[in-house]
């Protein structure tokens, strides 16, 4: 009967380890991503790059601290504290959500009440270095996100010329890149003055210089491609561009 009573634990205690480790497993492919090198944020959900919105970071490099973080609190509507403005109003800063991450170390211990992802009420902010630290997303892009991230999932801030790729390959995150007619496919949305590692990959698909720079030869490239493929003429390399260099 002790035997019996050993084993039943046991496979109760085995059972809830297991589930236990499925929230860090399903961690692991779901994470958002920031650099603010190209003030660009990427979300990963079950393991693939479902898109890439533009931001604003902080005004110098050291106010929106870079590391590994997490997302611990999401608010709809959060109010100004600071000017005692309400959640919702046209006037208040952090837009229409946030999503709060805890920064530990030496930007002090914090429950995701001082630095987050949220939105904003100028929008002409947004691609630029302007805030005091927080991210900043159009209040359209932040309400995507936030109905998508779960608490919890890791937020890489970074600041680099490497790819979203690239980035998701070192910090473990998502599936493998795919290989299509020898070279890597990226997803990103890459214009003129984009740098890293997506852009070779771009410039070997057009048979000219990989540099990793998007540049006058770049934009050029890709002019002269959207026109043969019957496309908007406009330099810019985003779904439609992307799906016609590697078709087959």
């Amino acid at each position: 009967m002790k035997l019996r009573k050993i084993a039943f634990a046991l496979g109760i205690l085995g059972i809830s380890l297991g589930l236990m480790g499925k929230p860090a497993e399903a961690a692991q492919n779901e994470a958002i991503i920031i650099n603010k090198s190209t003030n660009q944020l990427a979300f990963y959900e079950k393991g693939n790059l479902q898109k890439v919105f533009p931001v604003a970071t902080g005004r110098t490099k050291s106010l929106t601290p870079e590391g590994k973080f997490y997302l611990v609190n999401k608010v709809k509507n959060r109010p100004w504290y600071k000017e005692n403005i309400p959640g919702g109003d046209p006037r208040n800063p952090l837009g229409a959500r946030w999503l709060g991450i805890k920064v530990p170390g030496d930007w002090g211990h914090t429950s995701g009440n001082v630095y987050g992802v949220h939105g904003t009420n100028n929008s002409s902010s947004i691609g630029t270095y302007a805030s005091s630290g927080c991210i900043r997303m159009y209040n359209k892009d932040v309400i995507w996100l936030y109905d998508r991230a779960d608490k919890n999932i890791p937020v890489y801030i970074t600041s680099t010329s490497s790819s979203f790729t690239a980035l998701a390959q070192k910090y473990g995150v998502g599936k493998s890149a795919k290989v299509v007619a020898g070279y890597e496919t990226f997803n990103e949305t890459l214009r003129y003055g984009s740098k890293g590692d997506s852009v070779k990959i771009l410039q070997r698909k057009l048979a000219i210089t990989a540099d990793g720079s998007f540049g006058p030869q770049t934009l050029k490239s890709v002019k002269n491609f959207q026109k043969s493929k019957g496309l908007v003429v406009d330099g810019i390399v985003g779904p439609n561009t992307r799906k016609a260099l590697f078709s087959k």
